[in-house]
Parts: structure tokens; C-alpha cells; sequence
């Protein structure tokens, strides 16, 4: 048979193929009913174990294949059954009320963390945030979720990811295992600057203060100038060190704003490696806020120690037309090789879809956190 032959021979075959499976999905809908007049869980991971196997030993030497066809139809079934059964109820009620409480991050005029000193980056993408607050200023990263823990203010700002030099780990620990609400976020621009005091020529230059990440993507610049790279706390605070010394041997790494800010020379500008450089920030809350334009949604889960586990959570993603943007793991504590899992995807809680998802894996998952539904501000 030729190309087009097989492909009817295939044809056929599924037009034989889905009767059973809507049959099957209809079977799913009383087993749901069974189960609620009963009060047993959907999932029985057991039965679906032995299942697959069972699959697995029919199939032969195409086992693992069919087994994965398999595991995509008993996720659609227990999507279904979560639906009808009303899963994730805690969740559904959190969310609903956040709906309907409609706040605005603009309109907050409470004090809001962020860390580092005036002329942070993390202090520019929280005035643009937040343009009616007070920004107060924490040394470490973790100082925020502590003031934010504490109610010394009502959210946090923090970086977590920069274009060029990936991901801030710091930060990502914490927000496992703070665990508070992500309810806004901000891409900022970065614009890196060499910076001296006054009075200082370039060519006495040889030791460099920045934050890590900002050593990290202007790493190029610094290694063709032969500068030695000197991790601070912060890029802002790093230049107020440096406007602070009586040392004209040294430099910083920071932003326009905070060179003006401590009086800095600007020697150099756009040191980054890539020019079109940018840090992504989130604002942290203990109190959920899902503003009317949400359309990023931020999740951490953890897996059963389990063949496919994250391949089958992923794939009912996917089933649900949900694209992901970002997935993060973190080693779990105490634990030997085994992880939490971050992500973020596009989408709103105002799909009913979405938040059906969204409580069928809270019901199932070890742990699931929903961190928050938000929108991102370009800037």
C-alpha cells in the first residue's frame, strides 16, 4: 500500500476508536456519581497501576507506548470526574473570593519592601508597581518575605529571573518555602553603568562591586577590562559603598538612577552582555489580589517518586490549552533527590476550564500550592 492507503487504513481505525472513548468518558460520569454519593476520592492510584501494567504486559514490545496512550485517558477521565465531584473546594472558594474583591495594585498606598537602598532596580520596577506607596528597604532578599511574614509591610518586591543570567535561586527557595501569594509582577529593563567617584580616573580602576547577577551579565565587559568582579549586597547599595570609600581603586555596577542618586561618575554605559537586558520582578502577598486582567498564573507542586509523574501533570496542561512559560525545580529539604516543582503559565482563573484544572491537581497532587493569578506590567 502506498502513503495515502495506510493513512486510510489509519483513519478507519480511529473512526472505530472514538466511540469507545466518549463511551468510556460517559462510564467516567457515572463513576463520578458513584463516587460522590459514596464520599471516595477520584483518584485511586492503585487501581491505576495495576491498569498500566496490565496494559504494558498485553501490548508486548509496545508496551510503554500504549501504556502513555493509557495514562493520557485516565487524566481526561479524572479531569472529568473532579468537575462533576466539585474538587478542590478550599481553593475555589480562595480564588472566587479574591474575584470578587477587585483590588487594584496601583491604588495600594500601603508601605511596600523591596531589597537594597533608593535607586535599586527593585526600587524602580516598585514605583512602577506601585506609584502611591511607601517603599521601605531590606538588606537581604529574605528580609522582604520576613517583613511581609511580620506585617512590617503589605507586599514585596523581589527579583527572580534576569534575561541573561537566568534564574535568581536565592529567591525561588524562598518562595518555597514562604509560600506566600504572587500577585504581581514587572519586567524592567536593566541598564548596567561603570561608576566612580568623581574624582576618580577609569585607569585607576580595578576592583568592581555589584550584586551577583549584575557581575553575572556584564561578566564580558569586566573580563576585557581586566576588572576583578566583588560581589555586594545590591547594585544601589554597592554604588553607595563606593561613593562612601576613600578608595579611588574601585568601582560599581548600577543603574543610572543610582549613580545619580549617590553622586556617581557614570564612566561607562550598556556594559550588559546583551543589550536588550531585562529582570523580571514579583510582588509578594500573604493576602490573595487577582487583578481583572490576571493572565499569568505562578503554581508549585511536588510529584509521587514516579516513572512519568511530570510528563503526566505537563500533559494535562496541554489538554487543558495552557501554555507554560517557565518551570523551576528546587530540591525538597531533608529529602534525597527529590524536588518541588515551580511554574509559571498564561491563563485566568476566569476560565472555568483553568480553574477546574487548578483543583483537580490540588485534590491530587502530595503538595500543591497555588501561588496566584496576576498580570505582568512591561516597563
Amino acid at each position: 500500500m502506498d502513503l495515502l492507503e495506510l493513512r486510510k487504513e489509519i483513519d478507519k481505525i480511529d473512526d472505530k476508536i472514538i466511540p469507545l472513548l466518549l463511551q468510556r468518558m460517559d462510564i467516567s460520569k457515572k463513576v463520578a456519581e458513584y463516587k460522590v454519593e459514596r464520599g471516595i476520592p477520584v483518584l485511586n492510584e492503585q487501581r491505576e497501576k495495576e491498569i498500566l501494567e496490565d496494559v504494558a504486559k498485553k501490548c508486548g514490545e509496545q508496551g510503554d507506548t500504549v501504556k502513555t496512550v493509557f495514562s493520557a485517558t485516565m487524566d481526561a477521565s479524572r479531569a472529568l470526574q473532579h468537575k462533576i465531584i466539585g474538587g478542590g473546594k478550599e481553593l475555589r472558594e480562595s480564588i472566587n473570593k479574591a474575584l470578587e474583591e477587585k483590588l487594584e495594585l496601583s491604588q495600594i498606598s500601603e508601605s511596600i519592601a523591596c531589597a537594597g537602598v533608593e535607586g535599586a532596580y527593585a526600587s524602580m520596577a516598585a514605583s512602577e508597581i506601585f506609584p502611591n506607596a511607601e517603599i521601605k528597604y531590606y538588606k537581604q532578599f529574605e528580609d522582604v518575605f520576613k517583613a511581609v511574614n511580620d506585617g512590617s509591610v503589605s507586599m514585596g518586591v523581589i527579583p527572580v529571573e534576569n534575561s541573561t543570567a537566568g534564574s535568581v535561586h536565592e529567591v525561588y527557595d524562598c518562595i518555597v518555602k514562604y509560600r506566600f501569594y504572587v500577585v504581581g509582577a514587572c519586567d524592567l529593563k536593566v541598564e548596567h553603568c561603570l561608576c566612580t567617584k568623581k574624582d576618580t580616573d577609569s585607569g585607576e580602576i580595578k576592583t568592581v562591586y555589584s550584586h551577583p547577577q549584575g557581575l553575572s551579565q556584564c561578566d564580558i565587559f569586566l573580563k576585557e577590562k581586566g576588572y576583578i568582579g566583588t560581589n555586594y549586597s545590591n547594585t544601589a547599595a554597592a554604588a553607595k559603598y563606593v561613593s562612601e570609600s576613600s578608595d579611588n581603586s574601585i568601582a560599581a555596577i548600577c543603574s543610572v538612577e543610582a549613580a545619580k542618586k549617590y553622586g556617581l561618575k557614570i564612566v561607562e554605559r550598556n556594559i550588559q552582555n546583551i543589550k536588550l537586558n531585562k529582570t523580571r520582578f514579583l510582588v509578594i502577598s500573604k493576602k490573595l489580589v487577582i487583578e481583572k486582567n490576571a493572565d499569568k498564573i505562578s503554581l508549585i507542586f511536588s510529584l509521587p517518586h514516579t516513572t512519568g509523574s511530570l510528563y503526566r501533570v505537563l500533559g494535562r496542561f496541554s489538554m487543558a490549552g495552557l501554555n507554560l512559560t517557565k518551570i523551576e525545580s528546587r530540591p525538597l529539604e531533608s529529602s534525597d533527590f527529590s524536588y518541588y516543582f515551580y511554574i509559571d503559565l498564561m491563563g485566568s482563573v476566569q476560565d472555568e476550564k483553568t480553574l477546574d484544572l487548578l483543583c483537580a491537581l490540588s485534590s491530587e497532587l502530595p503538595e500543591f500550592s497555588f501561588l496566584g493569578n496576576f498580570r505582568e506590567i512591561m516597563r
